[in-house]
Parts: structure tokens; C-alpha cells; sequence
């Protein structure tokens, strides 16, 4: 170790290790002669420098000031508190529950802990004027927001998972405790950035789920922490925590015609794939065939004639027939029909003459449909993914799964929608809608690998 005194430095998003030539998570300059490290390696190199007793000088830190908080009069469920206090032990990690299971309790019971600047990270701005509202009602001082349009940054703040990422490098030593909501979002190639920059020791990560397709989530234990509670819907419904639910699959079949034109396509598909010599059996291989498909007119038609079989299957005779069949059994109970693609959407809601929210809804559509929706002047709602995180949406009891990805989080959240406790106890059911001898069925068998009922 150096005679020199040692002092660290926040510089835009890194650590700046002034008086040492080598340190463990930091890499040497011979232009400036300092050592560099990423903001997230703050606690372990001021715990090394602690555990060789090293005298250091820390500039790092420019916390806002915060008082102290009030308790929260909150009385927490059994499984709450243990997930709150096995993040305590480390104060780093991530706590999967399922929608409607009070995640955002246990994140405001944790700030309270923590009492220190606090950063939280959402990904919509829905979320963020949710956070907003419920961190004003409880703790009674002003929040500040950073997304919007808007950059108002207080001791306990509330961003975009966007806006963090440009703000990172000027505001990454500033705060204690970072909350991640809907934290598998973190590990996207630039979001990670936000997570890489921050100084902050106290990390907390909340999901429903956590696996990602790309399996990215082998990232976690560094990023956030690792896992530190997790529990399943079935385990809550069987405490009666959330409702009992279950989950049916119905095939139809298309038309004789539709099937024809849905073979030809595929068969388009696969002749194109086998030219170009691509095949589709890794999670980015359909990512390269898009990109490619700009520059190379085989890769081209191999697109065309998927998204053509796909949308003759996704728009079958047969499954309006099927919507129209469900609703009219089950015409006084509270249902959310989801899809993949808006053009399902609009066409659902025609057809049957039901309200629906997408991206492109207003928010003073969203809020009519949505009050509607609760108050039951609307008995029946189609969406497509805007209702999967980020937006509170009103009880329901019947979900139809008209189309969507193979995608096991977006599966758990479209289930989610459906489990807050019945009165009489009454049963979630969510009914998948499939088109027989199509490439839904194995979409379908994809969704089911990571839930567990």
C-alpha cells in the first residue's frame, strides 16, 4: 500500500481512487495516475480499504438531507415482514411476490428501516405518480420526481427508469437506498448502466417475476443482490392472502380456408429460414432475422409469411366465436380480455362493443375506462400490454388470454390482474384461447415452464 494519502471521489458515475496504484474493482490510469472503479464497487472498496486499515479520506458521499421519517401505521401480513426482514440482513437484494400482494408495503416499510436518501426507479409514469402519491400520503414531505418532463429531485425521489439512466452520472452519489420496481427490467443493456453508476450501498429490487427470457437475471446478485424472499400465487391463495384461481386452455380450429393460407405461410417461413440458413432455436435468432431483414429480401419474406400466419391464426373466425361464447356464459362477472397486438384490440371492442386501453389511450380515456371498470358500468375490458405492470386495475374475476408471447412474466402478470381476494371466496379463472395445429400451442406450453400454479 501507498504512503500517500488516500482519497476517494465521485466523478460522473465512478469511483476516483486518488494516492494507490493497485485496489481490488478498479483499474489503474496512467494518464491521471488515479485508479477508477464503477460507482456500484463504492461498498466493497471502502470495506477493503477498512479490513486493511487503510486511512482514506471518502469524498464520494453528497447525500440530501433527510429528517427523520414516521412510522408507518401499517399492520404488515406474516409474509411480508419475513421478506422485510431477510433483506434487513444484508440490506441488498430482490423480494418476488405476485401481483396484489403488497410490494409496495413492504418498499415503503423498507425506506422507513433505512431512513436515509432514497431513489426509487420505476418504469412507466404511471408508476412514478403512484409511488408519488402513496410516499406523500404516508411520510407527509415533498417527493420529488425525475421523469415527465419534470426534474424535481428530493431526498426521496421517484424516477423513470429513462430518466435515472440520463440523470445517473450527476446524481449517482446522492442517495443511500435505490428501490428498483419491476426490477427485471434492470438488467437491459443500458438500464444496468443506472444500476453500475450509483454509489448506493442499500439496494432493493421488486417483481413479480424475475426470470427473464435472454436469462439475464444471472445478473441480479451483483446489480441488486441476490434473491432474498420469494413466494408463489399458490402458496398466497392457500393462505387465502390472494384468490384461489385456475387456469384453462381452449383450442379452436380455424377454417378450412384460414388453415390453408396459415400453412402456406408457414411454409413460406421455413423454406426462407432454410435458404438463408438460419435457424430459430436461441432466444436472439429472431432478433437477427429482423435485422437482417432491412438488407436480405429471402429474410424479408420469411418475416412476411410468419406475421401472416401468425395474424390469420391470432384472428380466426373461430376465436371471436369462442370471446363471444365466454362472455355471454359468464355475462355478469368482471373480465379482462388480453392480446398481443392492438389490432385485435380495436377489433374485439367493436364487435362486442367493449371499452379498451392501449399505449395509445389517453389518460383521461385510461382513467374513464378504468373507473368504469371498478364502479361496473363496464362489465368487460380488452387490452393489450399496457395493463401488464405499471397501471392499478380494478378486481376482476375472468381473464381471456385471446394472444400473447411465450413469455412466463407476462403470463404471471396477466394473472396477477385476477387474484385479489373474492368476496364469498369466489375462484380466478384465466382461459388461454389457442388455435389448434398452429405455433400457439407451443407458445402456450412456453408461458406454463416458469409458473408455478
Amino acid at each position: 500500500m501507498s504512503s500517500r494519502p488516500v482519497r476517494l471521489e465521485y466523478q460522473k458515475g465512478t469511483i476516483v481512487v486518488k494516492g494507490l496504484e493497485s485496489l481490488p474493482y478498479a483499474k489503474f490510469d496512467s494518464r491521471s495516475n488515479y485508479l477508477y472503479s464503477y460507482g456500484i464497487n463504492y461498498k466493497k472498496i471502502t470495506q477493503y480499504l477498512n479490513e486493511k486499515n487503510v486511512k482514506y479520506e471518502d469524498k464520494v458521499l453528497d447525500l440530501l438531507p433527510l429528517g427523520d421519517l414516521p412510522k408507518l401505521e401499517v399492520k404488515l401480513r406474516d409474509y411480508q415482514q419475513e421478506a422485510i426482514e431477510n433483506w434487513c440482513l444484508e440490506k441488498r437484494g430482490s423480494i418476488v411476490l405476485p401481483t396484489g400482494a403488497g410490494k409496495t408495503i413492504i418498499g415503503l416499510k423498507i425506506i422507513e428501516i433505512v431512513n436515509s436518501p432514497t431513489l426509487i426507479i420505476v418504469p412507466t409514469l404511471d408508476l412514478m405518480n403512484q409511488w408519488t402519491k402513496i410516499l406523500s400520503q404516508n411520510f407527509d414531505i415533498e417527493i420529488g420526481n425525475i421523469g415527465g418532463g419534470t426534474e424535481n429531485i428530493q431526498p426521496i425521489t421517484v424516477s423513470t427508469y429513462d430518466s435515472a439512466y440520463i440523470k445517473a452520472q450527476s446524481i449517482g452519489n446522492k442517495f443511500m437506498l435505490m428501490v428498483f420496481d419491476e426490477v427485471h427490467h434492470l438488467p437491459a443493456p443500458s438500464y444496468r448502466l443506472i444500476a453500475e453508476t450509483f454509489v448506493a450501498p442499500f439496494r432493493l429490487g421488486l417483481t413479480a417475476t424475475i426470470e427473464r427470457e435472454d436469462h439475464l437475471e444471472e445478473d441480479f446478485p451483483y446489480l441488486v443482490g441476490k434473491s432474498s424472499f420469494r413466494i408463489t400465487a399458490k402458496e398466497l391463495a392457500e393462505s387465502n392472502y390472494l384468490a384461489k384461481y385456475t387456469i384453462e386452455r381452449k383450442q379452436t380450429f380455424m377454417s378450412v380456408e384460414e388453415y390453408r393460407k396459415y400453412k402456406e405461410n408457414m411454409a413460406i417461413y421455413h423454406a426462407c429460414l432454410k435458404k438463408i440458413g438460419l435457424k430459430m432455436n436461441s432466444h436472439n435468432a429472431f432478433k437477427r432475422l429482423i435485422m437482417i431483414s432491412s438488407k436480405n429480401i429471402m429474410a424479408r419474406r420469411a418475416l412476411m409469411g410468419r406475421n401472416k400466419a401468425i395474424d390469420i391464426a391470432l384472428n380466426s373466425k373461430s376465436k371471436m366465436n369462442e370471446i363471444r361464447k365466454i362472455l355471454v356464459e359468464n355475462k355478469d362477472i368482471k373480465t379482462i380480455i388480453f392480446t398481443q397486438h392492438n389490432k385485435l384490440v380495436y377489433e374485439i371492442s367493436n364487435v362486442f362493443l367493449i371499452p379498451f386501453i392501449t399505449h395509445k389511450s389517453s389518460k383521461e380515456e385510461r382513467e374513464d375506462v378504468l373507473s368504469g371498470f371498478k364502479d361496473g358500468r363496464y362489465k368487460a375490458i380488452v387490452t393489450s400490454k399496457v395493463l401488464d405492470e405499471g397501471i392499478d386495475v380494478p378486481d376482476a374475476q375472468l381473464g381471456i388470454l385471446v394472444s400473447g408471447t411465450g413469455s412466463s412474466r407476462e403470463f404471471i402478470q396477466r394473472l396477477g390482474r385476477l387474484l385479489r381476494p373474492k368476496n364469498d371466496n369466489k375462484q380466478a379463472i384465466l382461459i388461454e384461447i389457442v388455435s389448434s395445429g398452429t405455433s400457439e400451442a407451443l407458445t402456450s406450453e412456453r408461458r406454463h415452464r416458469n409458473i408455478m400454479k
